[in-house]
């Protein structure tokens, strides 16, 4: 598994990183600075990312939010700072694991894997809210095809719905492919 580590604090990591590389997890090279977070991210392709601070930069948690929009990966953040708030706005900016004052090199192992198992929870989530979001989405232009369809050729719901599979199956295209089609034939005759 590969780590990346993100230093922003003033202390040294070198504890960590040993405590890593005796866990067998591959160390990645050391970012210093969060603004060089997505960048490292995107070109060493980290399996986590673990980060040590004091207490987190408002820069921080901004590139956190954009690596957890545009590269996601289970991030672990060692902090001294508890304050409850602190650790909402950490969480909204996608960390999965947010541990205070414990850095014991014994710890390390379960910590990732539960980041891992939060992670990839979370990623299951997001991809069912994505999966029924687009069924949302298709259901709402088959619905405005049939429309279309009743409105200008007369047909009751059953026909129009019965029209757009029949088309849907001449195609071999998906029913909402064939609704988006309607629609944009419709706006363009106006």
């Amino acid at each position: 598994m590969r780590i990346l580590l993100v230093n922003d604090t003033e202390k040294p990591i070198g504890e960590l990183r040993d405590a890593l590389l005796a866990a067998g997890y591959e160390v990645l090279e050391e970012v210093a600075a969060a603004g060089a977070l997505l960048k490292a991210v995107e070109s060493q392709q980290p399996d986590v990312i673990i980060i040590d601070v004091d207490s987190p930069s408002r820069d921080t948690l901004e590139q956190l939010a954009v690596v957890h929009h545009q590269a996601p990966r289970p991030v672990v953040m060692f902090s001294a700072d508890g304050d409850d708030q602190l650790i909402r706005t950490v969480v909204g900016a996608g960390v999965t694991a947010y541990v205070v004052d414990g850095l014991a090199p014994a710890r390390l192992a379960p910590i990732i894997q539960v980041a891992l198992a939060r992670f990839e929870q979370q990623s299951q989530v997001r991809r069912e809210l994505d999966q029924v979001q687009q069924q949302l989405g298709d259901r709402k232009l088959i619905e405005r095809a049939k429309g279309l369809l009743m409105d200008k050729r007369g047909m009751s719901e059953p026909e129009a719905y019965a029209a757009l599979r029949q088309q849907a199956m001449k195609q071999g295209l998906k029913l909402a492919d064939v609704a988006r089609q309607i629609i944009a034939m419709a706006d363009l005759l106006g």
